[in-house]
Order: structure tokens, then sequence, then C-alpha cells
């Protein structure tokens, strides 16, 4: 395994993390059986960094993570990254309700990489603040139950500079992968993190298994143009270890045989290790996804920001995944993201007012009002919209 510092003079950490979101199931649960077999080889093997959440496996994944690092005297071998739920916050006395329960949950006194989770503007970090959480992170900090502290984040790439900016954070975690150079964070967001001396992680890699098991025919042909051995998945990886700013890659592997390749990729990929000729089957590859793009959206975001809050570059990076990858949850995600549903605004494409600010400006001339109405058409649910404004209402109440 090869290991990479996170944050500069602390611990090294596995490139490889090991992603706790999506464990075997069996029956809609946890299979616990096969995912103690898992962990325990990955930990055998040399990953030492456990990706968790509040919600993951509706609150199931910190359980069983803690029962089996607690059952093989193995808390100490691993670093646990864990988040606040900060979506959920609504008092001040919810931050230490929720960091209790998931100590009690981890069967542990301490948490090493402590994120809050999922911010996506600057305004959900402020409104955290205003319940105290700087407080509270920094006393955890000082009596030993947070070692180092970070983010992940869903949102713009102007809203990622300003979370940055804003506090002196240890690390964050951003969605990257060789199709989202331009999305959320991006290559931008990565570069200016890394430069600021945050340590960087990255999560979805394989675009939730997209870039590995529904990619295209055409794709599938490029690569194995070059070499028959090497998977989609394999490329997708290379391409991320190959850049030094990136320092671990989460991986919700759920099947053994998907641990044991990504751990033989960890071992083999260093930065800048990738020959001319492989970044130019990656450089065609992201060519042909371009051809099968429904909206031919770079997601630059001169467009934005809207006057009345739509996600451009969001909305068509959803429609373009239901084509390109036949996705039959793009719906269902869409609504999820654009819904305002985790603490950020509403979003979606049902917001635009035809006021024509962003055609002006769009570098590709794209036909955006047209195209956020065939979004609308083809991807939003008003039934799904409806059940979020109540369940919003409920957990104000």
């Amino acid at each position: 395994m090869q290991y990479r510092e996170l944050i500069k003079g602390e611990e090294k950490l596995s490139v490889l993390g090991y992603g706790c979101m999506r464990f075997p199931q069996t029956n809609g649960k946890i299979n616990e059986e096969e995912t103690e077999k898992q962990i325990l080889y990955a930990i055998k093997e040399g990953i030492n960094y456990f990706d968790t959440a509040y919600p993951y496996h509706g609150g199931k994944s910190e359980v069983v993570l803690g029962n089996i690092l607690e059952k093989h005297n193995m808390r100490e071998d691993v670093y646990i990254a864990d988040k606040m739920p900060s979506y959920l916050v609504r008092t001040d006395k919810d931050i230490e309700k929720f960091f209790n329960t998931q100590l009690e949950r981890l069967k542990t006194n301490y948490i090493d990489y402590y994120l809050m989770h999922t911010l996506d503007s600057l305004a959900a970090w402020e409104r955290l603040k205003k319940f105290g959480m700087i407080e509270y992170i920094e006393k955890w900090k000082k009596e030993g139950k947070i070692k180092h502290i970070g983010f992940s984040f869903h949102g713009r790439i102007e809203e990622f500079k300003k979370i940055v900016d804003d506090y002196d954070w240890e690390f964050c975690q951003i969605q990257y992968n060789y199709l989202d150079e331009n999305y959320q964070a991006g290559t931008e967001g990565l570069e200016y993190a890394y430069a600021k001396g945050l340590g960087v992680i990255i999560m979805e890699p394989l675009r939730g298994g997209s870039l590995s098991s529904n990619v295209p025919d055409k794709v599938k042909k490029r690569f194995e143009n070059y070499s028959k051995d090497r998977s989609p998945a394999e490329w997708a990886l290379k391409w991320l270890w190959n850049q030094e700013e990136v320092s671990v890659i989460l991986s919700g592997m759920n099947v053994l045989d998907h641990v044991k390749e990504n751990m033989r990729v960890a071992s083999e990929t260093h930065p800048n290790s990738l020959k001319e000729e492989e970044i130019e089957v990656i450089d065609d590859v992201k060519e042909i996804y371009k051809e099968l793009m429904k909206v031919p959206c770079t997601g630059c975001n001169y467009c934005m920001p809207c006057p009345f809050g739509v996600d451009i570059p969001g909305a068509f990076s959803a429609y373009n995944d239901k084509y390109f990858f036949d996705d039959k949850m793009a719906g269902f995600k869409y609504v999820g993201f654009s819904s305002g549903i985790t603490g950020g605004k509403e979003s979606g494409a049902n917001l635009c007012k035809a006021c024509g600010k962003c055609e002006k400006v769009c570098p590709q001339h794209i036909k955006i009002i047209e195209e956020l109405k065939n979004v609308d058409k083809e991807l939003d649910s008003k039934l799904m919209r409806f059940g979020i404004k109540v369940f919003k209402k409920i957990k104000r109440i």
C-alpha cells in the first residue's frame, strides 16, 4: 500500500480510503459478516483510513464499523473520519447530541478526522457558526476528542473558496473524477485548497460506480485499444492518483474483488507516473463523453450566479448523466440535490424565469432557457418536491 500525508507533518494515510457508505447488504440490511471480512482484509493489507457519516446506512454504518474495530481490538490501528450532519442541526444542543451519539456508535472516545458534512455554500457554514460550531469543535480538539478538522463540499467553486478562506481548516473532501474537472469544486478547487495548505480527500472517484459499471461502448473500446487488462475503474483511479494534490481517494467497496483491485492500483500509481500516451487515452475518453452530452456544458460557471437561484451547471450535469450512463436514478438524485434538503437553498430548473442573463454570457452559446425546460420536464418530480417540502416543514417543527 502507498501512503501520503494528508496534513503536512502529520500521520501518513493509505492513499485508498475505505468508504463506509456502501457496505455489502442482504435484504436491505448490512451484511455484517461479509462487511467484517472485507474490513479485516483491508486493514491487514494496509488500508488505515475509514470514512463514515451519521446518516450512512440509516445510522448503522457507524455502529457496524465501531463493533468490528472493538471486537478485534483494532481502534488504534486505523484512522476514523466522521461527519457532523450539518443539515440536521437546528440548535446548539443538536451539535453536542450528534457528536456524542457518534462517539457512542463508534465505541470510541475520539475521532481522528472530523468534517462538517455536505456544506454547499458559505451561508451553510455561517449558519453552523451561529450555533457555536467553531467553539464546539475547537473545544473537542483541545480535549483530544477530535484530532483534525475539515469539511466535505457539494456546491459551486466560488462558494468552496469562500469556505476554505473562512476558517483554519486542515483538510477538505470534494467530489472529483476525470468527468468532474469543472463540476462543483473541480480541478480549480483541488488546486486552490492544496495551495492553501489543505489536504484533499476525493469522494466519488468513479461517480458512484458509473465510470466502472455503466461505461458506454465507445469508451470501453478506447480503453481496450490501449490495454485489455486494465478496467475502466483502474483508469479512473490512476488518473486521480497521478495528481500530487490528491492525498486519499475514498472508495465505497462492497465486493472483496473490488477491494483487491483497488488496493493493487493504489500500490502501483504514484504522482506524475502516467505516460503521455496514457493521458491521451483519458483525454480521448473525455471527448467521447462530450460527444454523448445532451447539453454541451463545460461547467465553466460563466452563467452563474442565476438571479433566481438555479444551479445551471448542476442541472445540466444531472441531465447529461441520465444519457451518459442510462441512469434510472438521475431524476431522484437531481431533485435531491436541487431541493435544498441538505440545508442549502433550492436550485432546480423549475426556478428559471427566462430572463436570458445566462445565455448572454455562455461561451458555448447554449440555449440555456430551452434546455432548463427539458431538464425540468425529464428529471423533475412535482410529487417528490412536495414530499420534500413536507419533510422540511416537519424538521423545522
